[in-house]
């Protein structure tokens, strides 16, 4: 029979890895990474497509404050997932013969009830 104490590298050897309470730690701490940016992704998705509509209506929408709100409106009806602004929410003015469209909302999202997440979101066309 074998005493431990003439193995001297047993008592120096110490475990390594991850303790199961880190493990549920680094699963819980994903989760909620995950769960903000699937909440988070369709509005900055909705923010680049407003951002894309707005610079088109910059440039063809027309000459007047009216028809540059009808042409975004329009495109607004084409595209899926804008709901959150309209043509008679943007700012329309020109400077240096140039038309520049400025827009800003606010987007509540529900993360876990009660808990929300309000973005703001603002923007000009190029």
């Amino acid at each position: 029979m074998m005493n431990l104490t003439s193995r001297p590298f047993l008592a120096r050897h110490s475990q390594s890895g991850i303790t199961l309470v880190g493990l549920l730690f680094w699963a819980v701490m994903v989760s909620a990474f995950a769960l903000v940016l699937m909440k988070v992704f369709p509005a900055v998705t909705e923010y680049r497509t407003i951002q894309s509509m707005v610079n088109k209506a910059a440039h063809d929408g027309g000459g007047t404050v009216s028809d540059i709100r009808t042409a975004f409106d329009r495109a607004a009806s084409v595209e899926y997932g804008v709901t959150s602004i309209a043509g008679r929410d943007l700012e329309i003015t020109k400077e240096e013969d140039k038309v520049v469209i400025k827009f800003a909302y606010d987007r509540e999202i529900e993360l876990i009830p009660p808990v929300y997440l309000l973005i703001k979101f603002q923007g000009q066309s190029k």
